[in-house]
């Protein structure tokens, strides 16, 4: 009888989690839709869909926010993650926080200080927009002045902490990674809107049967090759060598690899690539007369040739540094030389980390050039067939790694069930030769 319950306990908990993650993504996504009061939402997003400012409040939208809506949750996770990322860059970047990052209780230190600087950059965002929704929006605001500035940082900062909340704590009771899971059902809640938009346009001969059924052609090639791009490794060979336990026991080697991904800074490069290019067009949306930015703006028109070109070395270069962050070759290189292990055919120490580095190299540029190209299908499909593309590759790339993620964690928890099941099992059957015994 112990062991079936063990079995449904541990089923009652995966259960358990996913419900509590359904719950929390619903919850998200109906505060996603709730307006912050006193803006007219119509003014503001019949301003942006027409302002040089489109992409930047495209990106945020993107990731999780609803600027263009000015909902409650408008920031969406944007300030915990611009907070993360300055802590990651800065852990590869100064000794100290590299430090902190490699010990348990520095982790929880960082952890810390990341929401301490989520608030405030959640601060400093919803005073941005709520002044610029005032000043440079006519009609957007029903009562302007610092009464309207003050309800709008409340209700925006206070919608940024309750998503970082919610987000962790998805990823502690729930399954899946919270914060990415916030960001992908964002993205899968536009998914209906895109429809009605295909339907439309089929409907005022915008674009043909034909064409359709070509946009959904080109919607499943392109998750598949994201798919089997995110899923793809390079391995490097680990040979770890036989040791000499207590007692006389030998611990046999066994061989073993190092995975270098071919995505391995994912979706990163993308958005600082976007971040950088966008900021003329953000900037010339705040400062109309100013006719530099004016100029600099029309150059970067999102779908020219000086936007993709310019997009795609950015995508290559933050590619590259975004790596030497997150993979650290000479501290696994010693990693690898306290343990014995090596590489073989290579040297220990400073070869192997010049052996990686140059696989990692290798590895980077084909990844960068994908990421590049999946985030300008859009635009190649809107010259392609005529119309505004209603998916991006970028949101294709987070939906795809998600949900990979999130898959192979509950494969984890059923793995997990089997174990115990299987140990259960057989300490009942001990227990009764013991009492047949007695």
């Amino acid at each position: 009888m112990t062991a079936p319950n063990m079995s449904l306990g541990i089923d009652g908990e995966l259960r358990r989690k996913l419900l509590f993650t359904g719950l929390a993504l619903l919850v998200f996504r109906i505060g996603a839709h709730i307006a912050a009061p006193g803006v007219n939402v119509q003014a503001l997003s019949d301003f942006i869909n027409n302002s040089a400012a489109k992409g930047f409040f495209g990106l945020y939208d993107t990731l999780g926010g609803g600027l263009t809506r000015s909902t409650i949750f408008a920031l969406g996770i944007m300030p915990y993650i611009s907070a993360s990322i300055i802590f990651q860059l800065m852990g590869g970047l100064v000794p100290q926080v590299q430090k902190l990052q490699r010990e348990e209780d520095g982790r929880k230190k960082i952890t810390q200080w990341t929401r301490y600087a989520t608030i405030a950059i959640a601060l400093a965002q919803s005073y941005t927009f709520a002044l610029f929704v005032e000043q440079q929006i006519p009609g957007a605001v029903t009562n302007p002045g610092p009464g309207f500035l003050a309800t709008m940082v409340m209700v925006l900062t206070t919608g940024a902490i309750f998503v970082m909340w919610l987000g962790e704590q998805i990823t502690e009771r729930g399954i899946g990674n919270g914060m990415s899971l916030l960001i992908t059902f964002s993205i899968l809640d536009q998914l209906w809107p895109s429809i009605i938009q295909m339907v439309q346009y089929v409907q005022t001969n915008v674009i043909s049967a034909i064409g359709v059924v070509a946009y959904l052609a080109i919607i499943l090639a392109v998750v598949a090759v994201t798919v089997a791009m995110t899923m793809a490794a390079r391995r490097i060979p680990i040979q770890v060598p036989r040791k000499v336990m207590g007692r006389g026991r030998i611990q046999e080697g066994k061989k073993t690899f190092i995975p270098v991904r071919l995505l391995t800074a994912s979706v990163m490069p993308i958005i600082f690539a976007q971040t950088i290019i966008i900021v003329p067009g953000t900037l010339a949306s705040f400062a109309p007369d100013s006719p530099v930015l004016r100029e600099l703006s029309s150059f970067f028109t999102p779908g020219d040739y000086p936007y993709m070109i310019t997009f795609t070395v950015l995508t290559v270069l933050f590619s590259y540094f975004y790596i030497s962050i997150v993979f650290p070759t000479v501290d696994i290189a010693e990693n690898l030389k306290k343990q014995g292990a090596f590489v073989p055919g290579v040297k220990p120490g400073a070869a192997t980390a010049d052996y990686v580095d140059g696989v990692l190299a290798r590895v980077t540029l084909p990844g960068a050039l994908f990421l590049a190209g999946i985030a300008l299908v859009p635009f190649l499909v809107s010259k392609g067939l005529g119309f505004q593309s209603a998916f991006g590759g970028t949101s294709v790339l987070i939906v795809v790694g998600v949900l990979l993620d999130t898959i192979a964690q509950i494969e984890q928890h059923r793995t997990l069930r089997k174990y115990d099941s299987l140990m259960m099992k057989g300490r009942v059957r001990f227990r009764g030769r013991q009492q047949r015994y007695i």
